[in-house]
């Protein structure tokens, strides 16, 4: 479960630069960026 977190945020950062560069909208691409970020917090903090 808990690689699945980072297999996420890995995925959504990937998502996210891919989007930012070809598309460049604003608003709904950092979305992606701000989930990726939950996903590795919480992945850290079940490690620990």
């Amino acid at each position: 479960m808990k690689s699945l977190f980072f297999f996420v945020a890995i995925v959504l950062l990937i998502s996210w630069f891919i989007g930012f560069l070809v598309y460049n909208v604003p608003g709904l691409i950092h979305i992606l960026l701000a989930i990726a970020i939950i996903s590795a917090l919480l992945g850290l903090v079940q490690r620990a």
